[in-house]
Formats: C-alpha cells, sequence, structure tokens
C-alpha cells in the first residue's frame, strides 16, 4: 500500500502523493486585452479563498466546460486557423472551447462577448441569461494562444485551453466589469503590474505568450502545450 504524503507545488498548493491522479477536465479561458491607453491592460480577478483550486491567486476568467456549451448559437464561428489548432489532440467539438470561455466570462465578470441577435426562446442550459439578454456569442474574435493541463496530485485537475481577444473588438459594449462570487478584485492592469500580483504558475507563462504577440503581431507563435509526462514537466507547440 503506498504511503500518502502531503506536499506543496510551486503554485504553494498543497498536493498529496502516493494516491491516484484524477483525470482532467476540459476548461477554457478568455484573456482580454484592452488598448485604449498607451500600454495594452489585460483583465484579471482574484479568485475567492475558500476555493479548492487556486485560492488568492488572480487569474482570467475562465472555467469548466460544459457538457451543453458546444450546443449555443453563435454571431460568428472561429476563424478556419483557430479551430484546426484546437482540434489536435482533442475529440471535443472546438467551439464548446470557445463558447465556453465566453459564458464563464460573462458568469464571472458580466461582460458580454457577442452581438444584439434576435435569439429562439429554447437555448442550451446555462445560456438563459445570454438568451433574456437578446445577445449570440461571437467567437471570431477569439485567438487560441495555448493549453496547459493541471499537474498531477492536485486537487482539481484541468486541462486549459487559453484564448485572446481584443476587447474592443470581442465586448458588446463598454460596460465596466461586476466583482461576484468567484472573482473579485477584478481589474484592467498593464502587463507589468499583472507580473506583480499573487499568480499561478500557468498564468504567469501566458502573459509572457501575450506579451510576446503583443511587441510582435506579425511573427507567427504556435500555442505552447503545458503538461506532465512521465519524465517530468513538457512543454511543446501546437
Amino acid at each position: 500500500m503506498l504511503n500518502t504524503v502531503f506536499d506543496k507545488d510551486e503554485d504553494g498548493v498543497v498536493i498529496q502523493k502516493g494516491v491516484a491522479s484524477q483525470r482532467p477536465k476540459d476548461a477554457a479561458t478568455l484573456i482580454l486585452v484592452r488598448r485604449d491607453q498607451s500600454r495594452p491592460r489585460v483583465l484579471m480577478g482574484k479568485r475567492a479563498g475558500t476555493n479548492a483550486f487556486m485560492p488568492d491567486k488572480y487569474v482570467f476568467p475562465g472555467g469548466r466546460v460544459d457538457p451543453h456549451d458546444g450546443k449555443a448559437i453563435a454571431w460568428e464561428e472561429l476563424r478556419p486557423e483557430v479551430e484546426a489548432k484546437l482540434r489536435l489532440h482533442s475529440r471535443r467539438n472546438p467551439r464548446a472551447f470557445a463558447l465556453t470561455a465566453i459564458r464563464e466570462t460573462f458568469e464571472e465578470t458580466g461582460l458580454i462577448v457577442g452581438r444584439s441577435a434576435e435569439m429562439p426562446p429554447a437555448c442550451p442550459l446555462g445560456w438563459e441569461d445570454f438568451h433574456r439578454l437578446d445577445v449570440a456569442p461571437v467567437l471570431s474574435p477569439l485567438t487560441f494562444i495555448g493549453r496547459a493541463v493541471t499537474p498531477p496530485y492536485r486537487p482539481r485537475r484541468f486541462d486549459a485551453r487559453f484564448f485572446m481577444a481584443e476587447a474592443e473588438i470581442a465586448l458588446i459594449d463598454e460596460r465596466p466589469p461586476v466583482d461576484g462570487a468567484e472573482l473579485s478584485d477584478l481589474q484592467w492592469v498593464t502587463l507589468d503590474d499583472a507580473l506583480k500580483l499573487d499568480l499561478p504558475s500557468v498564468t504567469r507563462f501566458m502573459l509572457g505568450e501575450i506579451a510576446e504577440r503583443l511587441e510582435k503581431p506579425d511573427k507567427p507563435l504556435a500555442p505552447p502545450f503545458l503538461r506532465w509526462s512521465r519524465g517530468g514537466h513538457q512543454t511543446d507547440r501546437l
């Protein structure tokens, strides 16, 4: 019988070794970028201290993919090159990841990535509030910038896809973000100020990806894929 050993990983998260690791659940995250000031800013919020996964850490809006997300009606679909990258090493419909990122951003911040539309009375579970507003999510502004799998032995594990979108293009209006139960202290921060916050290591890594894309917009950059193998931590480009 294996001995149970408790330790902390690089993010200070308590991990339990000597037990079977959980299977990661699909998730999606949206990094909104504003360019209305001299330096680009990204939207970040603080996770609740009672949360079992990354308590008190500053993160981008996002969450677990729900079974019904892929069925939501969209104003515009993913760009072909984005869809092709999302299909790599995944059986799930690519649009489900983008729709999850948009739904979670709406639920956690009140911001709407969508366009006004006359929506049908019926909608997938979880999308009722979007439909009541007569808004359809728009997927075309989203760029797939990375994928990361939570390390083994953590209390929660996710296989997360990270998207980036220009706020001025993606958002339906200029409303401010609103704190909620899942994220508080929501704020638009420069990349330098974001790096001073208490961040998970993967969030810090993705900020580097954002910085490179903003500095060199014409340079092709394949999305990184961060995961654990038998040999340890591994990073490839998709």
